[in-house]
């Protein structure tokens, strides 16, 4: 995203200076171009970068690159992941253009992605990868010899070695040791990315002179997190496919200076400023996902006519107002994000992080790393995981409960009153009813049937208050409770204007009603004050089969300290 490193057809000329590493990059040489026009520059969302056109940070402040020279120098080959759209491939590109202007190695960056529709048909796969590989070599290289080579040893050699051998091929009619960068690796399934990884392996202890001095394979996942198929029914892991594997690297999300440097771009090339507070607002959103900067930067921007007067300042309610018409849009980054929610693997993990149910010993320690190499989660140190963004704890129970969303039979109106603000009491008598009359059906149809009651409750409040006002989630592992922050505007100011500010406070009964309500009653105060909220609700949930409805519905006032809150029993 933002810090990528740039296209093929022209590439600027930098000079990469590492203090902490104390590294001096030398300068990439401009490759001529056809094109010569001068444009905007724009925050990227799509692709890998190109300086031309997107603002841009140094690519190599992404990486180690003292660590990662030194694995290409020992003839390592190793593993480059990381979550989608976080700028992988643009800092591979980049990476093979630095290493050729170097001139100790032959470089090339070779996306295999499209082989992914062969399946387990390793004939049809593997012709698509030594398509890609004499492709790559026409484009990066232009180099006739080396595509000749590719196409002959396609047609004339057996499924199972093509690979292989154009890889020994080439690396024999080399002047220089080759690196090779294959991206998209985990893409590929069953027995096509068994035969890769094997064909791989095969050839390894012939390097440099016979097969690549050093290859990085990259993808979403470690290599140790492939689940492989076969298509006789065996499943292999990946690390026993390729035990050749000497290290494995993630690639980083944003720094908060990358994020403020990457703003200042724009400050500098159109003069447009950020308001205070701008910069933590983002931060707070994205945690430096690549993506997600740029998305809410361009869509703070650039997306309407009235966001592009360079002359107004980028305020902080832009900024919210960008977060949720992402939200709401749903783009793609988004959208395969909440595909992965359907994986067994990742919903042992995120639901109890919906319920805020268990502790991070309860959860099996490969689901956790798989999840926080897709980017779901942080894990913040040892015992504390948390779900990765303010965006994605707005996203992933909306998408969880989006179907039941346009289901439920609710109008904002009817929760209005005439001064402006919401009818709390209202809007939760009639959540409690909602509840009883549907719970028993509702819940069952959820993925997430421990969370559910978080989520019915969640998708009944976003049904009420979208369109008009914002509900904040706050929810981590070991927590004990789920706390939802709702801010309504008072006047057609909207949110720059006065607002009812209500926490809500939810939790399931397991030690008996008297002790989940006193600690219950401590956590909603500590937290409506916190948030300075005008009122607070406890939510408990008794999820015992054999109480009987009467005994669960209730509401009544309680204190705490000098805080009044309502207290809703279901």
């Amino acid at each position: 995203m933002g810090y990528q490193g740039g296209c093929p057809q022209s590439y600027p000329q930098m000079v990469y200076k590492r203090v902490r590493f104390k590294v001096m990059v030398e300068h990439i040489p401009r490759v001529r171009t056809r094109y010569h026009c001068t444009m905007e520059k724009f925050f990227n969302t799509a692709g890998p970068n190109q300086p031309e056109i997107h603002y841009t940070l140094l690519p190599m402040h992404r990486i180690n690159w003292p660590e990662l020279s030194s694995l290409i120098g020992a003839r390592k080959y190793f593993i480059l992941h990381a979550p989608r759209q976080t700028g992988k491939t643009s800092l591979l590109i980049h990476l093979m253009h630095f290493l050729n202007a170097q001139g100790q190695y032959r470089a090339l960056y070779v996306n295999i992605e499209a082989a992914q529709a062969a399946r387990n048909d390793v004939q049809r796969a593997e012709s698509g990868m030594v398509q890609a590989l004499a492709s790559a070599a026409h484009l990066y290289w232009k180099d006739p010899q080396a595509v000749k080579t590719a196409q002959d040893i396609l047609q004339q050699s057996g499924a199972g070695e093509r690979v292989r051998l154009v890889l020994q091929t080439w690396s024999e009619q080399s002047d220089k040791p080759l690196i090779i960068f294959l991206d998209e690796v985990d893409a590929l399934v069953g027995d096509t990315l068994i035969s890769l990884l094997r064909q791989i392996r095969a050839g390894y202890a012939q390097r440099p002179e016979a097969f690549p001095q050093s290859m990085i394979l990259c993808g979403v996942r470690d290599v140790r997190d492939y689940r492989i198929h076969r298509s006789d029914g065996e499943i292999i892991t990946g690390g026993s496919a390729f035990n050749i594997k000497s290290e494995s690297i993630r690639l980083g999300d944003f720094t908060k200076a990358d994020v403020k440097a990457l703003l200042q771009q724009h400050t500098d090339a159109t003069g447009q400023t950020f308001d205070p507070g701008v910069l933590e607002e983002i931060w707070a959103d994205t945690q430096g996902q690549p993506w997600l900067v740029n998305a809410l930067a361009y869509e703070a921007c650039f997306r309407k006519p009235e966001q592009r007067d360079r002359s107004k300042s980028v305020t902080v309610e832009q900024m919210r107002q960008a977060r949720e018409s992402l939200i709401q849009r749903r783009d793609t980054h988004l959208d395969q994000l909440t595909d992965k929610l359907k994986e067994d693997r990742v919903r042992r993990v995120i639901e109890p992080l919906l319920q805020n149910e268990g502790d991070v010993a309860s959860l099996h320690p490969d689901d956790v790393q798989y999840v926080n190499d897709l980017g779901l989660i942080h894990v913040e140190r040892p015992g504390q995981v948390t779900i990765a963004n303010r965006i994605y704890q707005e996203i992933i129970p909306r998408e969880l409960t989006w179907g039941h969303q346009m289901g439920i039979n609710q109008n904002q109106a009817w929760y209005v009153m005439p001064n402006g603000s919401m009818d709390i009491d209202k809007l939760l008598t009639a959540f409690q009813n909602f509840f009883r009359e549907n719970a028993e059906v509702w819940l069952q149809c959820y993925d997430y049937k421990e969370a559910g009651p978080h989520l019915l409750l969640q998708a009944f409040l976003q049904r009420i208050v979208n369109g008009g006002g914002r509900i904040a989630r706050e929810y981590g592992l070991g927590r004990g409770r789920t706390d939802l922050f709702l801010q309504w505007p008072l006047t057609a100011e909207g949110f720059t204007g006065p607002m009812q500010q209500v926490v809500l406070e939810l939790k399931i009964q397991h030690k008996g009603r008297a002790a989940t309500l006193a600690a219950g009653l401590e956590q909603t105060a500590r937290y409506a004050d916190q948030c300075g909220a005008d009122s607070a609700h406890l939510l408990i949930f008794n999820r015992d089969a054999g109480v009987a409805w009467d005994e669960k519905i209730y509401h009544e006032k309680r204190s705490s300290g000098s805080r009044v809150i309502s207290v809703w029993g279901m």
